[in-house]
């Protein structure tokens, strides 16, 4: 049903249509791409979406928050490769969403195999949110998500607008740096061999090495919070 509803949208509109999802169990993955591969091509969807457990709105439900899908350093390379895996990777582009607030954050995203990132949070955060967690209440103390108009007047738009164009510059220009101090023209060329993982024991691994291991289920005792799979831990070393 899914794909053909993405089928008669793309009919109906003529535009590129794709899904977003949180994803909570790698195994759904075979699903789909086994269905996308017994249909014709152009049925594909052309783009999917994944957005991270600790992603989101501040208008959801707390246990959906707390408590449900995975997390985007989880989740991405599990996409990334079941889609390679399907030799679906010059139809399906994958977006990378889910806290990409930072440059180390996009750089990451794009190392594993992401083809674009798309971020909420970090140009909330450039408007002036303070999570104050009522977006659907119509109370939002910043104006950013209010009808009010009492409350509309805390957000100056003139204002607001310079700041949100100087984050996305910087984190542009910052990204950019990262990749050419690893040798490379522009973000898009990076991939797993530029970047490092640091492990529960302390010792760093390249990001391709360490996600082979991981696949085989060779690291299924070690601690995610502790094995460290974030730009906390991720270096982009130039080389050589």
């Amino acid at each position: 049903q899914l794909l053909d509803r993405i089928k008669h949208i793309r009919e109906v509109t003529g535009k590129p249509v794709g899904f977003k999802f949180v994803l909570g169990d790698g195994a759904w993955l075979e699903e789909l791409f086994t269905a996308i591969c017994d249909r014709p091509l152009e049925d594909a969807p052309d783009f999917l979406t994944i957005d991270s457990a600790d992603g989101g709105t501040g208008a959801a439900p707390q246990p959906l928050i707390d408590f449900m899908g995975m997390p985007i350093w989880e989740s991405l390379p599990l996409l990334v490769d079941a889609r390679n895996n399907a030799g679906l990777r010059d139809r399906i582009r994958i977006v990378a969403g889910g806290k990409m607030i930072n440059p180390g954050d996009v750089a990451w995203a794009l190392t594993v195999g992401a083809d674009f990132v798309v971020s909420g949070r970090g140009f909330l955060f450039s408007l002036g949110c303070i999570q104050a967690l009522q977006c659907n209440q119509n109370t939002c103390p910043t104006g950013i998500t209010t009808h009010n108009k009492r409350l509309q007047r805390g957000l100056d738009v003139k204002d607001k607008a310079e700041r949100v164009a100087k984050y996305q510059k910087r984190v542009v220009k910052e990204v950019c740096m990262i990749s050419q101090s690893c040798g490379l023209n522009e973000p898009h060329e990076l991939n797993r061999q530029h970047a490092r993982i640091l492990t529960a024991n302390g010792i760093s691994v390249r990001l391709d090495d360490y996600y082979a291991r991981w696949s085989r289920g060779e690291l299924a005792s070690v601690d995610p919070r502790t094995a460290g799979l974030s730009t906390n831990h991720a270096s982009f070393p130039i080389q050589s």
